[in-house]
C-alpha cells in the first residue's frame, strides 16, 4: 500500500474500486465486426445481425428445438482412458477438465420431446466437450439414441459439431464410425426415419459416418463441413480451392445437404420433415415458436 492510499479516506476508495463485470456482456460478430450485446444475441437465437449462426450448447439447442419440455436420456458408461494415454497431459485430466467446464460426462446429449407435435428422439454433440471429439462415449450414446427411437417409435434427429475422432483412444475411437452405422441400419430396418442437421463444424469422422448417412440432411446457414481441413486439401492438391468451400452453402449446391436453414425455422422444418416421413397428418393447432 502507497502513502496515497493511506490517506484516502475508505469511503473514497470504494467509490474507485473495480467492479466485476462479466466478460460474455457482449459478442463481436466474425462477419460484421459489430459489437452484439448478450440479450440481445439470446433474443435473436444467437444469430447475429448479419447473419452469423453462433455455436450453442445441448441445453439452449434443446430449449430450441423442443416444443416445451423433455426428458435427458441417460448415457451408457464406458471404461475410462482404456489406453492411459499421454500427450502434454494425461487423457484423464483432459477428461475431468472438460467434464468440469461443460457438467456433462461426454460430448452427447440424448433426450426425448415433441418437435412440432411429433414425438422426437434428439441427440447433440456438443462443441465445447474436446471439440465435440468421437469417441467410445460419443459412439455408445449414438447408439443408444438409435436403440431409444427403436424402443419407443419415433424418429432420431441428430445435431452433429465435432472436430473429428478423439485421438487419445487411438483404434478404438475409429471403430466408433462402423458401429454407429449399425445404428443408423437399426432405425432403417425398423422403418423409423433419421435425420441430420449439420451444425458448425462438422469434420473429420463423423463427417465420413452418421453426419453423411441421414434419409433428411439439413445445415445451419455458413456451418463448416467437410472430412479434412481446407489447408490440408491445398497442400495436397496444389490448388487454390474455390470461395465457399465446406461451406452448407458450397454443399448444398453440390448436392450434399438437402437444405440449408435458418435456427429460427429449424424446429418448424423439422416438423414438416417428420410429419411426412412418419405420414401423420398436419397439424391443426398452433405449436409455440422455440424460447429464447
Amino acid at each position: 500500500m502507497n502513502w496515497l492510499s493511506k490517506l484516502t479516506p475508505p469511503g473514497v476508495s470504494r467509490m474507485f474500486d473495480k467492479r466485476d463485470t462479466p466478460e460474455n456482456l457482449w459478442m463481436k460478430c466474425p462477419v460484421s465486426g459489430e459489437m452484439v450485446f448478450h440479450k440481445d444475441l439470446e433474443a435473436a437465437l444467437h444469430v447475429t445481425p448479419a447473419g452469423h449462426h453462433v455455436r450453442i450448447g445441448p441445453d439452449v439447442r434443446l430449449r430450441y428445438t423442443f416444443d416445451a419440455t423433455w426428458e435427458e436420456i441417460a448415457l451408457p458408461e464406458v471404461p475410462k482412458d482404456p489406453l492411459k494415454f499421454r500427450d502434454d497431459k494425461p487423457y484423464a485430466s483432459r477428461l475431468a477438465a472438460a467434464r468440469k467446464k461443460t457438467g456433462r460426462e461426454d460430448a452427447m446429449v440424448i433426450s426425448v420431446g415433441r418437435i412440432q407435435g411429433i414425438e422426437t428422439t434428439v441427440l447433440v454433440q456438443d462443441f465445447s466437450f474436446m471439440g465435440g471429439s468421437l469417441g467410445m462415449a460419443a459412439g455408445e450414446s449414438f447408439l443408444k439414441a438409435a436403440e431409444t427411437a427403436v424402443e419407443r417409435r419415433t424418429p432420431l434427429v441428430v445435431f452433429t459439431a465435432a472436430g473429428g475422432a478423439r485421438m487419445q483412444e487411438g483404434c478404438l475411437s475409429l471403430m466408433q464410425m462402423p458401429r454407429t452405422t449399425i445404428g443408423v441400419e437399426m432405425l432403417r430396418e425398423a422403418k423409423l426415419p433419421y435425420v441430420v442437421v449439420l451444425t458448425d463444424p462438422t469434420t473429420g469422422g463423423v463427417t465420413a459416418s452418421y453426419a453423411m448417412l441421414g434419409d433428411v440432411h439439413l445445415a445451419e446457414p455458413g456451418a463448416l463441413i467437410g472430412f479434412a481441413g481446407q489447408r490440408v486439401i491445398e497442400q495436397t492438391i496444389r490448388e487454390k480451392l474455390p470461395e465457399g468451400f465446406q461451406r452448407a452453402e458450397y454443399l448444398l449446391e453440390k448436392g450434399m445437404v438437402d437444405r440449408v436453414v435458418h435456427r429460427r425455422d429449424l424446429p418448424r422444418v423439422l416438423g414438416n420433415v417428420l410429419r411426412t416421413l412418419m405420414k401423420r397428418p398436419a397439424a391443426t393447432a398452433n405449436v409455440p415458436a422455440p424460447a429464447a
